[in-house]
């Protein structure tokens, strides 16, 4: 449960502001949250997880992915605490950014004995990107590097969640060249998957997915799909940041198929749903809220719709400062706040990607995730913002 609300912090710092002045920042009063799930969900909700890089690695962060694997594993074991399922080697993970697929299937391999070692949920990304998309000559090729990475995940006794693939998008003319892919691809897999459609907003070579610019043809597409090979779906994600496009598509999927919300935007009253339905989770800003996102969808499956919305409510400002545009560097802000948070021990991250955002996006990354109650140690969050200003060049 939460605790009572605190008298005003005491804690303070001095931040950036964009007219290049500091001023004092005083933290607001502490909230905490379970360290494991209480109670029961009623949602399937998964989070997007990160890779925790290895700063001793004698290797070009640019170049090569170095990954601490202990703290990897460690965080991801913080998630299932909370009662949440892992998306493994996705997005979130840098896949595609810094994370290759050799480095990906060790990550996958790994993340799935963890998880049957405690009886977790995991599912895993399987896509096409060992294939360069200027290699890819035809869609025999995709489907080819589809079933090999499938195969593989299979193979290490993962499931699958179908990642949205570069060289298709480069290489498909139209609904027919999507239908002819997916339908190979998902008529040989062993169990339903989670078919992910991310949106040009977090990689722009996605640009056209589904064969065409315009989304509502895409959708059309999208549906016609899935609902063809409905018992070969467990659900689909969508990461349009586009709430209404969600429920709507949300509302023509067949029976038994899930709509996992992936908007990073919106996401709270996605989840509350409304009298047609609801929306389950796989967002990448679970990463960084956990605690608060189990607390909140155990209130909501025990009724108190209330405190659901009160919890997750304050956390929709953080994810969209997390999630704002360039949206691909979202994976900077959630590392961030894995450092505050105490998750590991240095802001450092594979492809050098700790840079990616200004100082003065992670100054605000820190009042927001303050005000929503999400600093799980403010004494240990401040002095590590300190020391991130100063190596900045700021005296906070």
């Amino acid at each position: 449960m939460n605790k009572p609300v605190l008298p005003m912090s005491s804690l303070s710092l001095r931040l950036p502001k964009a007219d290049r002045s500091l001023e004092t920042y005083r933290l607001a009063a502490s909230r905490t949250f379970p360290a494991k799930l209480e109670g029961t969900l009623n949602r399937v909700a998964f989070s997007a997880v990160h890779v925790v890089a290895d700063p001793f690695a004698d290797a070009d962060p640019w170049l090569t992915a170095a990954v601490d694997w202990d703290r990897t594993i460690a965080f991801r074991e913080h998630i299932w605490d909370l009662g949440l399922g892992v998306a493994e080697a996705m997005d979130t993970a840098q896949r595609g950014m810094g994370l290759d697929w050799k480095t990906s299937l060790e990550l996958i391999t790994r993340s799935v004995r963890a998880a049957k070692a405690r009886d977790a949920l995991v599912f895993s990304g399987a896509g096409t990107d060992h294939l360069a998309v200027e290699d890819a000559k035809s869609l025999d090729d995709v489907i080819r590097a589809y079933e090999e990475q499938i195969a593989a995940v299979e193979k290490a006794g993962g499931r699958i969640i179908l990642m949205a693939s570069r060289a298709l998008a480069r290489l498909g003319r139209g609904a027919d060249d999507y239908a002819r892919v997916y339908g190979r691809v998902l008529s040989q897999v062993l169990k339903p998957v989670i078919i992910h459609w991310l949106g040009d907003m977090f990689d722009p070579q996605l640009a056209g997915y589904w064969g065409t610019a315009d989304l509502d043809r895409a959708m059309d597409t999208a549906v016609a799909v899935i609902n063809a090979h409905a018992a070969k779906v467990d659900g689909v994600k969508v990461s349009l940041l586009d709430k209404q496009r969600e429920i709507d598509m949300r509302r023509r999927l067949a029976p038994g198929v899930k709509m996992y919300t992936g908007d990073d935007f919106n996401y709270a009253e996605l989840i509350a749903g409304d009298a047609q339905g609801y929306s389950h989770a796989l967002l990448g800003i679970f990463d960084a809220i956990a605690p608060a996102a189990s607390y909140a969808l155990s209130r909501l499956a025990a009724g108190d719709e209330a405190a659901f919305h009160d919890v997750l409510g304050p956390t929709v400002p953080l994810s969209r400062h997390i999630f704002k545009a360039p949206t691909r560097f979202y994976k900077t802000g959630v590392v961030f706040m894995a450092y505050l948070n105490g998750h590991q021990d240095h802001f450092t991250m594979i492809g050098g990607q700790e840079s990616a955002r200004s100082t003065l996006h992670l100054a605000e990354l820190f009042q927001l995730a303050d005000q929503a109650g999400l600093l799980a140690n403010p004494e240990l969050a401040t002095h590590r913002m300190r020391a991130v200003l100063a190596l900045r060049g700021i005296e906070a």
